[in-house]
C-alpha cells in the first residue's frame, strides 16, 4: 500500500492532476472569436435572460456536474480541509468524465457550517446541471443534502450516502441469487449507522427487505435505546422490527447477511460462523476492510465482496454515480428519486449476465461498457414515468441519446 501511495503522488506530480479543460469548437480567426465571444455572445445571453431554461441548450449546464464538498470527512483520512480533498474530487470528475461522459467540476469549498456550504452551493448552482455532494462529514451531509434538494430543482446527491447504497443492494441481489435466497426473505445486518449505512438501510428496506438490523459502535440500534440521537431514531423507526436488542455479535446469529459500513476489525470469525447458511459478507471499510478475505473464508463466508479493488466483488461507487447523473441530465431530471436510485441497483445487478453470475462475480467490473450505459438508461426511464423529467423522449431516442453522451 505504501508504494502504492508513492507511485500515486509521482504521478499526481507528473501530470499535475488529473483532468482539464478541452475546447469543442475552433478559435482560429476573428470570425470565430466574435461567435464565442463578442460580439456575437451577446445574443446567446439575452437568449438566457429571456429565458433561462434555454442555458440547458446554450451552454455547458446541459452536461454539467459541480462536485461538492469541504474536506471534513475525505476517504479515512477525517478532517483533512478544502485544499487536501482536491485529489479525491479530481479523482471523482475523473471518473464521471470516463465512465458516464459528464463534465463534472471538483468545487472544495472553504466553510466551515452547514448554512454556509448551503449558501454556497446555492450561489454557484446556475453553472451546473446537477450536484453531487462527497467527503462530508455526518450528521451535517443529511442537512445539505435535504436543503438543496429542496431548493434547488435539479438533481442532487450525497454518494457516500447513495453511491453505496445503490451499488451495494446490487450486490446483495445476485449474492442472495447465487445463494439460492430471496431479497424479502433475507435478515441483513448492517455494521455502521453513518452516512453510508443509514442509506443502505433505507434502501434495502425499499427494495423489499423486511428483516433489517442496524448496529452502531453501542450495538443493535432499537427503539428501546434512550441515547439516540434524531437521525438514529429515525433509523430505529424503520429498520429491527422484532426489536432485537444487544451487540453487533447477537445480531448477526441466523443473518443472511452482513454489510460493513464501520471499522476495520470489527467484524470477527465468529459472527460469521452464527450466521445462517451460506452466509454473505460485505466488508466495505476501506482500504482495510471490517474482516479480511481469508479470515471470512476461514469462517465459512459464501460471499465476500470489499471497497477494494484488488480483490473480487469490489462494490465501487464508480458502478453508481456516472450512470445516475447521466440518466438525470439526459432527461434533465428535476431529482434523484428512491425509485431512480432503486432502479440502478437493479440495473447494475442485471447488467452481469446469468451465465456469468457467481460467489466471485456479483458486480460488474468498473469497465463494464454496458453498465453506466444500462444505469442510465433506468434512471432516465424512471424519472419519465415518475414525473421528475423535464424532456420526454421515446426509448429509441433515449437510447440513443445516451449512448452519444456517455462517449464523450
Amino acid at each position: 500500500m505504501e508504494k502504492l501511495g508513492q507511485l500515486a503522488v509521482e504521478l499526481h506530480r507528473k501530470q499535475k492532476g488529473k483532468i482539464k479543460i478541452a475546447l469543442k469548437g475552433k478559435l482560429n480567426n476573428i470570425r470565430q472569436l466574435s461567435l464565442a465571444y463578442t460580439p456575437g455572445v451577446a445574443q446567446v445571453c439575452r437568449e438566457i435572460a429571456a429565458s433561462p431554461d434555454a442555458a440547458f441548450d446554450l451552454t455547458m449546464k446541459w452536461n454539467s456536474v459541480a462536485i461538492l464538498t469541504d474536506g471534513s470527512r475525505v476517504l479515512g483520512l477525517g478532517n483533512i480541509g478544502p485544499a487536501a480533498s482536491l485529489p479525491v474530487m479530481e479523482g471523482k470528475a475523473l471518473l464521471f468524465k470516463r465512465f458516464g461522459g459528464v463534465d463534472a467540476f471538483p468545487l472544495c469549498l472553504d466553510v466551515k457550517s452547514e448554512d454556509e456550504f448551503v449558501q454556497a452551493a446555492k450561489a454557484i448552482a446556475p453553472v451546473f446541471g446537477g450536484i453531487n455532494l462527497e467527503d462530508i462529514e455526518n450528521p451535517k451531509c443529511y442537512g445539505i443534502e435535504s436543503r438543496l434538494e429542496e431548493k434547488l430543482g435539479i438533481p442532487v446527491m450525497h454518494d457516500d450516502q447513495h453511491g453505496t447504497a445503490v451499488v451495494a443492494l446490487a450486490g446483495l441481489i445476485n449474492s442472495l441469487k447465487v445463494a439460492g435466497k430471496k431479497l424479502e426473505a433475507a435478515k441483513v445486518v448492517i455494521n455502521g449507522a453513518g452516512a453510508a449505512g443509514s442509506a443502505i438501510a433505507k434502501l434495502l428496506g425499499i427494495a423489499g427487505v423486511n428483516e433489517i438490523i442496524v448496529c452502531d459502535s453501542k450495538g443493535v440500534i432499537s427503539k428501546s435505546r434512550a441515547d439516540l440521537d434524531t437521525h438514529k431514531s429515525q433509523l430505529a423507526a424503520i429498520t429491527n422490527k422484532q426489536d432485537v436488542q444487544g451487540t453487533l455479535e447477537a445480531a448477526c446469529k441466523g443473518a443472511d447477511a452482513i454489510i460493513g459500513a464501520s471499522v476495520p476489525g470489527s467484524i470477527n470469525q465468529h459472527m460469521v460462523k452464527s450466521m445462517s447458511e451460506k452466509p454473505i459478507v460485505f466488508a466495505l471499510a476501506n482500504p482495510i476492510p471490517e474482516i479480511s478475505l481469508e479470515d471470512a473464508r476461514l469462517a465459512g463466508a459464501f460471499v465476500y465482496a470489499t471497497g477494494r479493488s484488488d480483490l473480487p466483488n469490489q462494490i465501487n461507487n464508480v458502478l453508481g454515480f456516472p450512470g445516475i447523473f447521466r440518466g438525470a441530465l439526459d432527461v434533465r431530471a428535476s431529482r434523484i428519486t428512491s425509485g431512480m436510485k432503486l432502479a440502478a441497483s437493479y440495473a447494475i445487478a442485471n447488467s452481469v449476465p446469468e451465465g456469468s453470475l457467481s460467489r466471485e462475480f456479483i458486480v460488474p467490473t468498473p469497465f463494464d461498457s454496458m453498465a453506466p450505459f444500462n444505469v442510465a438508461l433506468a434512471v432516465a426511464t424512471l424519472a419519465q414515468t415518475e414525473g421528475a423529467a423535464h424532456l420526454k423522449l421515446s426509448e429509441g431516442e433515449l437510447r440513443e441519446k445516451i449512448k452519444e453522451n456517455i462517449k464523450g
